[in-house]
């Protein structure tokens, strides 16, 4: 059983709801990611997400692409991510941490660091640097069961967002090769967008369980702690990450971690209460 499977069954034998905030790695700071994390574990983080930067992020709205921008004018890239997450696992060895990201930094990697016998490198490295989940937003789920078998064989789960535009076939699809949780994506549109209709999340959840058999967790629009605990009493998981971007954006260097921190333990109140 993967770290993200052993957690969501843990919180749910506490009656407990996931909180999953995204950060992007190398923002606001180069240097700053993996204490960041460490300070989100103790705010209340069950689950990380660990976006990647990339150029052209086809889901990402104004605050995350800029905070991608900004790290990727770092040079914070794929090997950097991995080693990032190294660095977080030798002090915590449980929280699970998912990349997110997209198709070609993935695929570059592969190119860049292919060895012989290897089916994937970056499922090899990622492995050896302790993930235990990958988000990739362009990969369909018909086009990536092979990958989906490799993270398996490696104990990491293939996540895939789902969207208030999914059809049934869709899902059936996302299903068949889907672990550790699924995203719904309560809005049409890229991250950090519109407002968020608690009715038609609540409405859409038990469609999406009829053909999902892992835990469902919710983003997009969930900015505060209101918010957040009107979602936990119908998904398994919150994920919150444009808001986390916009608190951290104009924060000096000593100061990121305790601002990230002390939102999450609103959230973290709010979702136990």
């Amino acid at each position: 059983m993967s770290r993200i499977a052993t957690t969501f069954t843990t919180l749910k034998s506490q009656g407990r709801k996931a909180l999953i905030p995204f950060v992007t790695a190398g923002y606001p700071y180069a240097d700053v990611t993996p204490e960041l994390m460490h300070a989100m574990v103790v705010g209340g983080a069950d689950v990380i997400e660990l976006g990647v930067p990339f150029s052209d992020p086809s889901a990402d709205g104004p605050v995350i692409q800029k905070a991608g921008d900004k790290a990727l004018a770092f040079g914070i890239g794929l090997v950097q991510v991995l080693a990032m997450v190294t660095e977080f696992r030798k002090t915590d060895p449980q929280t699970p941490v998912v990349l997110m990201g997209y198709a070609n930094p993935v695929e570059r990697y592969d190119q860049k660091h292919a060895r012989a016998g290897v089916s994937s490198a970056f499922v090899q490295d990622a492995s050896a640097a302790g993930v235990d989940g990958v988000l990739i937003v362009d990969y369909p789920p018909e086009e990536c069961e092979v990958f989906a078998a490799d993270l398996r064989a490696h104990n990491m789960d293939l996540i895939f967002l789902l969207a208030p535009t999914s059809t049934d076939t869709r899902m059936t699809q996302v299903a068949r090769v889907a672990s550790g949780y699924v995203y719904y994506v309560s809005l049409k549109g890229v991250t950090g967008s519109g407002a968020l209709d608690i009715g038609a999340v609540e409405a859409m959840l038990p469609r999406i369980r009829q053909h999902i058999q892992v835990p469902v967790g919710v983003g997009f629009g969930i900015r505060d702690a209101d918010t957040a605990r009107a979602i936990s009493r119908v998904a398994d998981a919150v994920v919150i990450g444009s808001k986390i971007i916009q608190l951290l954006e104009h924060q000096p260097r000593n100061k990121v971690s305790a601002t990230a921190q002390n939102f999450l333990q609103e959230i973290r109140s709010a979702l136990d209460s």
